[in-house]
């Protein structure tokens, strides 16, 4: 049945309406997350990308497949998982985040630097859908340097700087984000450079 997936132009569009009403064909999307054929998983995770994004709730049904992929020793599965359970924190009614919070967060020690840097600039949107964790979500991000011991940090902290941004003016305590931003400036990453720069000419308090 994943035949039709297995190209590299698909038209996302009809194959998402079509894993929305045909739950044979949803099945077989699911499984196809963890193919051996790149395509077929690439296409797969796109489907599900804007399922999650536009029919939520249809996939929040299947929290505990992707709560397994997130222990996956497997990091283009763990990839995939971070991002859905992002995306589903705007549905999650059962507080189902709220009990995977540590484990969640502990990717973000992860060396395979895209995976961890998935989880931090993500924040920004779990944040927004759980403004009760903010505090929790915003310690984790202000102590990357504790948590994370790659190389990579510095790369990680451009995606913090993209979370706080999305969430900043909810946050009570803004200076803490902003002299963590300030120190931003020195970073080696020219990338960190410019999104602290950009950040602090919008932002101030």
């Amino acid at each position: 049945m994943l035949d039709e997936i297995n190209k590299k132009n698909i038209n996302i569009n009809k194959l998402v309406q079509k894993a929305i009403t045909n739950q044979n064909f949803y099945s077989e999307i699911l499984n196809g997350l963890t193919s051996k054929n790149d395509i077929i998983r690439f296409n797969c995770h796109k489907i599900l990308t804007k399922i999650s994004e536009e029919n939520p709730n249809q996939l929040y049904l299947k929290w505990n497949y992707l709560e397994d992929l997130l222990k996956s020793p497997n990091n283009y599965h763990k990839l995939i998982a971070v991002e859905l359970i992002a995306n589903l924190t705007k549905v999650d009614v059962e507080n189902k985040f709220e009990a995977i919070f540590d484990s969640y967060y502990s990717i973000l020690t992860s060396k395979k630097t895209m995976v961890a840097a998935h989880v931090a600039g993500l924040s920004g949107k779990i944040a927004k859908n759980k403004p009760k964790l903010q505090r929790q979500i915003t310690e984790r991000l202000l102590n990357i340097d504790k948590i994370h011991q790659g190389k990579q940090v510095e790369l990680i902290k451009a995606y913090i700087i993209d979370a706080f941004t999305e969430y900043f003016e909810d946050v009570k305590n803004k200076e803490e984000i902003i002299r963590f931003i300030e120190q931003q400036g020195n970073s080696e990453s020219p990338m960190t450079r410019k999104k602290a720069q950009d950040f602090l000419s919008k932002h101030t308090i």
